[in-house]
């Protein structure tokens, strides 16, 4: 018996008939030129040390993170942005120490720009590394005050860009600090220092192994970051954010966490059509490694969440797998 039967005119599975196909017709493709390794130094370090809740990321010493840049460099990791993890008895109420210009992330930066110039270096503009309290800002009674905040940030940004800082990069979420930013940098002729600006930076529950890192967790305790950092539930928060900072002089934006705010990412590149990055936090970090390493998640799942981003409109994504990445791209 003859069945009359019809075949589909569109048959997309030509176009994944081999590996070949499927990657000449890539809508969105991951290069080490689109990652950023974030690091760790610690005070009073020699050599290394594990961090527990970090799967496979350390802590460095200002002398040992000199021969990490060099392999970031050989893996093709051009970009790094620094951490401090500061000794207990120089925080204060106030952040004090962020204002020393031989404090550890300044010494750090002048020490790799000196030996490595030709790598690119974000510094954190923020107050939590430094604070007893563990907050971004100076608190006045319990609250985080504004603007008592940005005086400290706007002279921390100076120090930090004298050091040799090619990204300042503020991520306290204070309301009017990238416009006293800038200002203060053009005034001081640091006028082709960049401004990566946190501009849409979540409350989330996602930072805990950081803050384990930089070792602030102790210091915040139960504390709240609510009153600054964006809630999870808001999306047009987030265009506002974006517009006020672009206003104000910020080059680059930032979503921070990276993966559960994908739509956060794709509504800012969309909307604003400039330089958008991401930010594949501690906690997101840490949840994809270690299921890795229990064998419950292939390895690819890593490559698969960063193309996420990239997906979604990230320009360039912060992770600490960048070097294991860029290894895996280039040796494909």
């Amino acid at each position: 018996m003859h069945i009359d039967r019809k075949f589909p005119t569109s048959r997309l599975r030509r176009l994944r008939a081999n590996n070949t196909l499927i990657n000449l017709v890539s809508e969105s493709s991951l290069s080490s030129n689109d990652l950023i390794q974030p690091l760790f130094i610690k005070e009073n370090l020699k050599g290394t040390e594990k961090i527990d809740s970090m799967p496979g990321v350390l802590r460095y010493s200002k002398e040992s993170v000199l021969d990490e840049v060099d392999d970031l460099l050989e893996n093709n990791i051009n970009t790094i942005a620094l951490f401090p993890a500061i000794d207990s008895s120089k925080k204060d109420s106030n952040g004090n120490e962020a204002l020393n210009k031989s404090n550890l992330i300044c010494e750090s930066i002048q020490k790799i720009k000196t030996k490595f110039p030709e790598m690119l270096i974000i510094a954190d503009v923020a107050l939590d590394p430094y604070t007893d309290h563990g907050h971004d800002g100076i608190l006045k009674g319990n609250y985080v005050d504004n603007d008592l905040t940005l005086d400290v940030l706007k002279a921390q940004s100076l120090i930090l860009a004298e050091s040799g800082a090619d990204i300042l990069a503020p991520s306290d979420m204070m309301d009017g600090r990238i416009g006293i930013i800038r200002e203060a940098l053009e005034t001081a002729d640091y006028k082709n220092t960049i401004l990566l600006s946190y501009a849409a930076k979540y409350n989330s529950k996602f930072y805990g192994p950081f803050r384990d890192a930089v070792k602030s967790a102790s210091n915040l305790g139960k504390s709240s970051k609510s009153s600054y950092q964006m809630s999870p539930t808001n999306k047009d928060e987030a265009i506002h954010e974006v517009a006020i900072d672009i206003n104000e002089g910020a080059d680059i934006v930032m979503v921070k966490p990276g993966m559960p705010y994908l739509d956060i990412i794709s509504l800012i590149k969309n909307t604003f059509k400039v330089p958008t990055f991401a930010y594949q936090v501690s906690g997101e970090y840490s949840m994809l490694k270690l299921a890795i390493n229990k064998g419950w998640l292939d390895s690819d799942v890593m490559i698969e969440s960063l193309t996420s981003f990239k997906r979604a409109g990230a320009d360039a994504i912060l992770t600490y797998a960048a070097k294991e990445i860029s290894r895996e791209i280039n040796t494909k």
